[in-house]
């Protein structure tokens, strides 16, 4: 009887527990339920993505364009694999081509420095050396440092005449300005393919792009260095030339894409200006520093020839050769300091190259209202915001200077002001 009681007390112990033990997997199994619903996620217009992408498109002609904007169909995120290819190449080769123009630039300018440190020291070293022989009394020392002084004139002469001839400081801003035009071109190509549908015509243009930008800034000296000293001024270029679109259908009504008649005749006002001011300003900048460039560049080693002269004829009766010998040398060193230490080939260069970008404003802005098809042009609003942020202008601001231009058409006595904010 004990021992059923025991089995008993077992079993009810072991019913118990497998009781308690259900009841807790039930209890977790009915515990609270978290329903996750969908996650919204705000949706990123593509097309205005690579709109204000195409903002940063400055230098060249590169438009980040996608299949929908061309009409030719829906946007797809496939692209050709041999088009991509190309472009990853000539990415390769814009970035190769920033080292060496960068590393070219400092090699050139160093050129500038000590090239000009060495021909201050010959000319200052020989004036001395003059006038101590006209001082010193007859013998031996005074033919020594006659001797001495007609060779450092001679050496400054022909240095000289070789830095006028490759002008070391416009060829440094030749290669700063081709560093920052491939940098952009780099960045152009590396966003159309972050964002873009990359074609065989984006091929065929970034590769136009690069030969214009090695014609225009070549890297030898021999043989294709840049005129110095050309016979007329004209605006750099760095772009491939293309055939100018003709004006047609100017009576429709224009619409779409962000373009309307306004926006046109807003931006016929915009080029207008770039044409009678800036551009001819620059230009005329060009022409003075290109005179006072010749000039220095003829002066320079003409005093030291002179100084040279004098130099060898110290000691005889004629005193106006101690004068030549020494005021030659200070002379000469004023001019190279003027020439050289002033940057004068640099400036005429950078004159050249603010004329060329807005030239390049004028092409990009005509060719966009020439082109007959809208909805082959950029966007008319973000164009207009890149032609304003180029010229350092606020959108309102672009609309006053086109107003004013405007303005000044019928009144003759209204002064017009610059396009350009930034330089």
């Amino acid at each position: 009887m004990a021992s059923l009681q025991v089995s008993g007390m077992a079993v009810s112990g072991s019913s118990s527990s497998c009781c308690s033990h259900k009841s807790l997997v039930r209890a977790t199994i009915n515990g609270p339920k978290i329903r996750i619903g969908p996650l919204s996620l705000p949706r990123l217009s593509s097309k205005d993505f690579i709109e204000e992408l195409s903002i940063r498109s400055g230098g060249y002609g590169i438009p980040i364009t996608t299949q929908m904007e061309k009409g030719t169909g829906p946007m797809t995120s496939s692209s050709d694999p041999v088009v991509v290819a190309k472009l990853y190449a000539i990415m390769e080769a814009v970035a190769d081509r920033i080292e060496m123009h960068k590393n070219i630039g400092e090699q050139r300018d160093n050129w500038n420095h000590l090239l000009l440190s060495s021909i201050h020291a010959m000319t200052l070293t020989a004036a001395t050396m003059c006038g101590l022989a006209a001082a010193s009394a007859s013998g031996e020392p005074l033919a020594g440092l006659k001797v001495s002084s007609t060779i450092l004139y001679l050496a400054a002469t022909g240095v000289l005449a070789i830095m006028n001839k490759i002008q070391p400081s416009q060829l440094a801003e030749e290669q700063r300005n081709a560093a920052r035009l491939f940098k952009q071109l780099h960045g152009q190509i590396q966003t159309l393919l972050s964002v873009g549908s990359p074609t065989v015509c984006d091929v065929n243009e970034a590769t136009e792009n690069v030969l214009a930008l090695d014609k225009a800034y070549p890297l030898p000296l021999l043989g294709a260095m840049l005129e110095r000293y050309p016979s007329s001024v004209e605006p750099a270029v760095w772009w491939p030339q293309q055939g100018r679109k003709q004006a047609k259908g100017l009576g429709k009504k224009i619409e779409g894409n962000g373009w309307n008649r306004e926006l046109e005749d807003e931006m016929r006002e915009i080029v207008g200006v770039l044409k009678r001011k800036d551009k001819a300003d620059y230009l005329r900048l060009s022409e003075k520093a290109l005179k006072a460039h010749k000039v220095l560049a003829f002066s320079g080693p003409l005093l030291t020839g002179l100084g040279a002269l004098g130099s060898a004829f110290v000691g005889a009766t004629n005193p106006w050769a101690v004068i030549l010998g020494v005021a030659g040398g200070a002379l000469a060193s004023v001019v190279n300091a003027v020439e050289h230490g002033g940057q004068v080939g640099m400036i005429f260069e950078m004159y050249r190259s603010n004329a060329g970008f807005f030239k390049l404003m004028e092409e990009s802005i005509e060719s966009n209202i020439n082109e007959t098809n809208v909805w082959g042009r950029e966007n008319g609003q973000v164009y207009e915001m890149k032609v304003a942020l180029q010229l350092g202008r606020s959108l309102s601001d672009l609309r006053i200077l086109a107003a004013s231009s405007s303005l000044r058409n019928i009144e003759e006595d209204t002064e017009e002001e610059f396009g350009s904010k930034l330089f």
